[in-house]
């Protein structure tokens, strides 16, 4: 069994080498492999030397939560348990981060929403926990199709919030996140996102690293709040009296918290870019004068519609976001110089990207926005579907 006491200075509790973040995903031999996004997730977290994780199971990402399980019975991560239902789950997280545990834990759709008040409470306590998002449909009638609604509801939890396109960029993006989230000036919780069914159960060739190396372990008394130990009672910074009166102290203590909060989520980018590579991946042909603004597996299909309008004569390119939280406003900007036509594909109805890019341009760029074309409910998104819209936009009257 798993347990702290076998740590060494070179070695973690599973016997695997401890390096750093930069080798891990830049420097260290990688084979491919060929695996579903929650066996690669699995993968992940076995090179993370993660000390805790709870999970509830929900489809699409009942088989991520069994694998990480697998983990804990392999002697890779420091202890595992179900909770009685997803608030359960994501309180416990929040015990085991304030206790000063690498965490994880997954969930989707309604087991996202059910939880929905304590994501608040982790970034408002400083956690740097990782959460696994598996986007899925959450309306009525019930669905567990692929659709990303329920991100619109995490936008303003305070959390980091980063989106994976594929399988790859779901195991890169998984390690990455610790190491931000736990940076003492960051210090506060990541989700990563994929979407379910289209990365969660799709089977893609992957590129890993061998599995007999492990991320150094978290350091919690580097944090910019205590952990909870023998002398560090519950509640943290709540611990403190005059926070929790009504008075014009508590108001100007809770107003500055929320601030340094987001601020916290902002002082991420110069990390997230490092790991990730940039905020955003940009394909295409650079001076186009049409753009897709995307994230996840919406980025695939814009880029297939990408190629398909070269083949017509018409030149595009597709800006994909990787971080949501913070968002990368400077880069988008970047991205669109001479660009006058902005299409925002999405899997959901609301059309919460669109808002998002909307937000970041207004009296910035004066390339016009079209949200869309938008799916749900499991809907698939031909590029068929993207080109249309584009030649709506391009040749009114005459469409495709």
């Amino acid at each position: 069994m798993s347990k702290i006491t076998d740590m060494t200075a070179t070695h973690n509790w599973s016997g695997q080498k401890l390096v750093s973040t930069d080798h891990m995903l830049f420097e260290a031999p990688r084979e491919k492999h060929f695996m579903t996004g929650s066996e690669v997730l699995k993968e992940a977290v076995k090179r993370c030397t993660v000390d805790a994780s709870v999970s509830y199971p929900i489809t699409p990402q009942s088989e991520a939560a069994h694998l990480i399980g697998e983990l804990w019975a392999e002697g890779y991560v420091g202890t595992y348990f179900r909770g009685e239902n997803e608030f359960g789950v994501m309180s416990e997280v929040a015990g085991c981060a304030m206790a000063g545990a690498r965490t994880i834990t997954t969930t989707s759709g309604p087991g996202t929403l059910r939880a929905m008040e304590n994501f608040a409470q982790w970034s408002g306590t400083r956690i740097p926990c990782q959460l696994i998002l598996m986007a899925r449909g959450i309306n009525s009638p019930l669905t567990i199709q692929p659709d990303n609604l329920e991100v619109s509801y995490m936008l303003e939890t305070g959390c980091m919030i980063w989106y994976a396109e594929n399988v790859q960029e779901l195991f890169d993006m998984s390690i990455a996140a610790f190491t931000v989230a736990e940076k003492p000036d960051v210090h506060v919780p990541i989700i990563t996102v994929v979407d379910g069914f289209f990365v969660s159960h799709t089977r893609e060739a992957v590129m890993l690293p061998a599995d007999d190396i492990a991320l150094f372990p978290y350091e919690p008394y580097k944090a910019p709040l205590p952990p909870i130990d023998s002398e560090t009672p519950p509640g943290r910074f709540l611990r403190d009296p005059f926070v929790m009166k009504s008075n014009y102290i508590s108001y100007a203590t809770h107003a500055s918290w929320q601030w340094e909060i987001r601020s916290a989520v902002e002082r991420s980018v110069p990390y997230a870019r490092h790991y990730l590579n940039g905020l955003v991946h940009v394909t295409g042909t650079e001076d186009a004068e049409i753009a897709f603004v995307t994230c996840g597996t919406a980025a695939n299909q814009a880029k297939e519609a990408e190629r398909e309008l070269m083949k017509l004569g018409i030149k595009s390119k597709v800006i994909k976001l990787r971080t949501i939280r913070p968002f990368p406003e400077a880069e988008l900007l970047e991205a669109l110089e001479g660009v006058k036509h902005v299409f925002v594909p999405e899997f959901n109805v609301v059309g919460w990207l669109e808002k998002e890019v909307k937000t970041a341009l207004y009296k910035k760029c004066d390339a016009d926005v079209v949200g869309g074309p938008r799916v749900a409910g499991g809907m698939s998104m031909p590029a068929e579907a993207i080109i249309k819209e584009v030649m709506e936009k391009i040749n009114p009257g005459k469409g495709a």
